[in-house]
């Protein structure tokens, strides 16, 4: 996969880059990430790429002629139909299901705003499509874009060291993931739930499956809104309920 980023620091994008998983994927040849400044495009002795926003107001806004050059440098390089996308507040909510989605591109590119935001008529001329990662304030994309990135890398076939490492983490299923534990036994009188340490798979499947559906529930319950639930993942969710004298869901 081919990811390239329009960036005002590329730096930022590299430093983020370098290690773990994303590092590793890198390093192995199983995902590639470029960076195009604006800066380089720009063509006064400054280097200018933003200016005042027409109608007044605070900060300033992308200039459109850098940022356009940039972006068109960075579709160049991309497989063909690969979509750019801007991070931006206006965007679409970036979820697991989005990950999926991206991870079964060739490629993709990610616009990094800074300022107040871009000239809308490189949007309306160039993006494909606009990501949010949440609903809050950053100083610019280039975090939003790492965590999309991260997002995507860890779903692509080699990178992760175990494929169920994937299929298994929280939001693979709709659900938050279930608790974990490891050696010792029993830590500050805290002791590791017996289940996991009798070696039956069915119920250890089981037990599991019942912590992230309540998880889900008790801390997450939108999720479930727009998740059907079987007869078996509804008894398991009402066992856990009663197990945790909390209310359970309406059928």
């Amino acid at each position: 996969m081919q990811i390239e980023v329009v960036t005002l620091f590329p730096a930022l994008i590299a430093a983020g880059l370098s290690a773990g998983v994303v590092g590793r994927a890198r390093t192995a040849g199983r995902l590639g990430v470029g960076t195009e400044n604006p800066r380089d495009h720009a063509t006064d002795a400054h280097r200018t790429v933003d200016d005042r926003p027409f109608g007044g107001g605070p900060g300033m806004v992308l200039a459109p002629e850098p940022l356009a050059t940039a972006i068109r440098a960075v579709r160049a390089r991309l497989p063909a139909g690969a979509p750019v996308i801007a991070l931006s507040a206006q965007g679409r909510r970036f979820d697991q299901a989005g990950a999926r989605r991206l991870a079964a591109l060739p490629g993709f590119g990610l616009v990094a705003g800074r300022y107040e935001g871009i000239d809308q008529r490189v949007v309306d001329a160039l993006i494909d499509e606009e990501l949010s990662i949440g609903d809050y304030v950053l100083s610019g994309g280039e975090l939003p874009a790492l965590v999309v990135i991260d997002a995507v890398a860890r779903l692509l076939p080699g990178v992760l060291g175990d494929e169920l490492s994937a299929e298994q983490d929280s939001f693979g299923a709709g659900l938050l993931d279930w608790p974990h534990y490891t050696r010792p036994e029993s830590w500050e009188g805290r002791p590791v739930p017996a289940v996991l340490l009798g070696g039956n798979h069915a119920a250890i499947a089981r037990w599991r499956l019942k912590q992230a559906l309540g998880r889900t529930w008790r801390l997450r319950p939108e999720l479930l809104a727009g998740r059907p639930l079987a007869p078996d993942e509804r008894a398991l969710l009402e066992e856990y309920c009663a197990e945790a004298g909390i209310e359970a869901p309406r059928a």
